[in-house]
Order: C-alpha cells, then sequence, then structure tokens
C-alpha cells in the first residue's frame, strides 16, 4: 500500500481486495483442506428434512452449537428416525456454505450413541406400532387346529424350509404345504417378503402361512423390522406365524404375527400335529364315548325295570284299554252307518220335491215359456205385448224365435196367486 499524500490510498497488486464470494471461496477451501473430515460427538437440535429430501440440523453441547447438513442420498440409509434431543455420533467435513458465509458440517454417516442405529429404529418403529394397534392382542386369529393347506414365505435354499418341511412330513404327511419364495435378507427383501405374503393369500383353501428364516445377526434378520412386512402381515386373510431366527430373537414381525413360534421347527410343531398323536385321540375319544353310550343304555334299562316293578297290572291294564277303544269304535261306526241312512232318505225326499218344482218338467206336460229381449225377462201379461214384437219360446225339447201377429189382452181363464207383481213379467 503506497500513500499518495493527498489523502487516497493506492494499493498495491500484492494487497488488491477481495470480493465475498472470493473470501468465502478461500474460507470453504481453506476448512476443507486444513480440518477436512471429522467426527463429532454432539446433541441433534433443529432437525427438520426438506422437501427435496436434504435434512438441516444442528449439532450442539452444553457451550455451542454448528449447522449440519445431510443430503438426501445420506438421510435414505439412515436406519433410524434422528429426532431433537438425541445424542449422536457423526462423521462430516467442515465446509463454508458460500452463499450465507455459513461454515457447517456436512454430514454423511450419523450413528446413536448408547444405542446402535438398528436397535434404535426397531425400537423406534415398534412403538409406532404399538401406538397403532397393530400388536394388540384382540387383533390375533386362532391357528386352524388341523389345517389341510400351509403356506411357508421363506428362501428355498435355507435351512430354515428344510427344517420346517422334516418336522412337517414327519408329524402329518397329508398336509399340503405352498412354498412362495423370497429373499429373507438383503437390500430388497422386505418387498420380496410381501410379494410372497401377497400371492399366498389368493390361493383358495389356504389355512394359516408361515413366515420365516433362520438365526443371523440383527442386519441379517433386519427384513423382518420392516414397515411393510409389519402391516402385510396384518393384512393377511389368514393367519400368520412368524418364526424368523433363535428362540432370543425378536423381530416387528413376531410381534404383529397371530402367533410367534421361536424356530422354524418349532413353527412345524405349533402349527402341525402329529398325525399318530391324533389317530390316538381319535381313539381314546371312540372309546369314551362307547362307554358314555353303553352306560346310558344301561341306566336307561334299570329305569324301565324299575317302572315295570312299580306297575305289575300295567299289561293287563293296556289290554283292557285296548278292548275299550275297540268296543268304542264299533259303536262309533254303528251310529256313522245310522245317520249315513237317515241322510240319505232326506237326501231322496229334497230331490224329488225338487223334480216337482222344476218348472222344466212342466214343460215336459206340453207347456211353453215365452220370453221377450232384451234380456229375456219372462211373459206372463199378453198386455205387454204388441203386434210385431219379437219372443222367443222355450219348449221342452227346443226353442223358437216368433213374431207376435195379434195380442188378446182378455184376462186369463186360470186363477192366479197375487205375488205382488202386477206388470205382468218377471
Amino acid at each position: 500500500m503506497v500513500p499518495t499524500g493527498r489523502g487516497a490510498t493506492v494499493l498495491s497488486e500484492k494487497d488488491r481486495p477481495l470480493s465475498v464470494s472470493q473470501l468465502n471461496q478461500i474460507l470453504r477451501e481453506l476448512l476443507e483442506t486444513t480440518v477436512g473430515q471429522v467426527w463429532i460427538e454432539a446433541e441433534l437440535s433443529n432437525c427438520k428434512v426438506h422437501y427435496s429430501g436434504h435434512m438441516y440440523l444442528s449439532l450442539k453441547d452444553e457451550k455451542a452449537q454448528v449447522r449440519a447438513v445431510m443430503f438426501k442420498p445420506n438421510v435414505m440409509r439412515l436406519r433410524f428416525e434422528p429426532e431433537d434431543g438425541q445424542s449422536v455420533l457423526v462423521r462430516g467435513r467442515v465446509s463454508v456454505y458460500e452463499p450465507r458465509g455459513e461454515y457447517q458440517v456436512v454430514i454423511d454417516r450419523m450413528e446413536p450413541t448408547g444405542l446402535g442405529s438398528l436397535q434404535l429404529a426397531f425400537l423406534q418403529l415398534k412403538e409406532k406400532l404399538e401406538k397403532e394397534g397393530l400388536f394388540d392382542p384382540a387383533h390375533k386369529r386362532p391357528i386352524p387346529a388341523l389345517p389341510k393347506r400351509v403356506g411357508v414365505v421363506t428362501s428355498p435354499v435355507g435351512a430354515a424350509i428344510r427344517d420346517f418341511l422334516n418336522v412337517a412330513r414327519r408329524r402329518f404327511s397329508n398336509i399340503d404345504i405352498v412354498i412362495s419364495p423370497a429373499a429373507v435378507q438383503g437390500e430388497g427383501a422386505p418387498q420380496e417378503i410381501v410379494a410372497a405374503l401377497e400371492t399366498l393369500t389368493q390361493l383358495p383353501d389356504l389355512d394359516a402361512i408361515v413366515v420365516t428364516r433362520g438365526g443371523g445377526s440383527i442386519e441379517d434378520l433386519w427384513a423382518f423390522n420392516s414397515e411393510a412386512v409389519a402391516r402385510a402381515i396384518r393384512t393377511s386373510r389368514v393367519p400368520v406365524i412368524s418364526a424368523v431366527g433363535h428362540e432370543v430373537d425378536f423381530t416387528i414381525a413376531d410381534f404383529v404375527a397371530d402367533l410367534r413360534a421361536p424356530t422354524p421347527s418349532a413353527a412345524a410343531e405349533l402349527l402341525i400335529r402329529s398325525k399318530e398323536t391324533e389317530i390316538y385321540r381319535l381313539s381314546s375319544l371312540t372309546g369314551r364315548l362307547d362307554r358314555a353310550m353303553r352306560r346310558v343304555i344301561q341306566e336307561g334299562r334299570s329305569r324301565v325295570q324299575t317302572e315295570v316293578r312299580a306297575f305289575p297290572d300295567m299289561l293287563r291294564w293296556i289290554q283292557d284299554a285296548r278292548q275299550r277303544v275297540d268296543d268304542l269304535g264299533g259303536r262309533i261306526v254303528r251310529r256313522m252307518e245310522a245317520d249315513l241312512e237317515r241322510a240319505g232318505r232326506r237326501l231322496d225326499s229334497a230331490a224329488s220335491r225338487l223334480a216337482t218344482l222344476n218348472p222344466l218338467a212342466t214343460l215336459g206336460r206340453g207347456y211353453a215359456l215365452v220370453t221377450r229381449p232384451p234380456g229375456k225377462r219372462t211373459v206372463t201379461d199378453a198386455s205387454r205385448l204388441s203386434p210385431g214384437d219379437r219372443v222367443h219360446v222355450l219348449f221342452r225339447k227346443g226353442s223358437a224365435e216368433c213374431g207376435v201377429l195379434s195380442v188378446n189382452a182378455e184376462r186369463s181363464l186360470f186363477a192366479e196367486p197375487s205375488d205382488g207383481n202386477e206388470s205382468g213379467e218377471v
């Protein structure tokens, strides 16, 4: 820097001023080269996952804090859900966010202190699903006592399926076992397990499903701690038995399944009864039923004998009753015959009187019945007719349509009883 003597300052080449962007770039390069990658133990604060998938947070202790960021690819690899207040161990590089001139830690790995990340993720998912009620005993479905068709989700080449089949064939060789293959560990294992479950639930007449694999580390069993697998087990239309790992291993699938078996072999023993045991049980039940029936028959026979001894004249009373029934039956038959005979005579008499009153019988003696349309009302008075009228004449045999030529309205020579009808028509 060189003074000019007139109040102005002229900078030399080496003192040329920097822009803010240049300064931040220098600081970023300085921090990244001098500090570089570091491990930091701190408490999480202000954890927020942006819609882009990046996580922004602060790392702090009792005296200070620093901003940090974890980009989406690394966030997706986390085995647990970071929360404010958690103690963590992070690995990252110290850098500067140039647009704001803020230094920050760019995190590429994060582990909870105390608990491992997998263990913490397990506890977090268990708590979440438990609050939703997926582990509620009220939702557990009963396992069928004698299944005819069983589905198995597992690796087709693992020890688990061999152990399961050996026990199943030994206990009840007639059972139908359908294997739906799936990877049981690795990156895509949860998706394959869910697909295998869905395939089995579409089969008809399936009584139960066993989800199983052999033992291993928590990493090996991690596919069965997947939320997707847990929900697929709960929504299965048939009961599900979880048999994952050894007796000391517990997975989320164990908690949500309708029944947990400690090992694949134990699953086969819990689900499939021994044929020999069932034959013995049926034989025992048959014997008990036979003895019970004999006892009931003997008790009934004894009661009958007791009743017979209490009523020695019962047989004679029954015979007398039968004879009385026969006597009464004979009397009833004779009474019915007499009643029918009297009814027949009354019917004959009524038929005779009816034949006498039948107007057709009068026609048989040479008389005719004259009616006039419309309505064919009976004509009993000639004064009701006029020359040219048409009448209908009914004879004993046949009838005729006639025309009136003349009318003689003089009173009939026959005396007619008065019936209140003076019109001459009926």
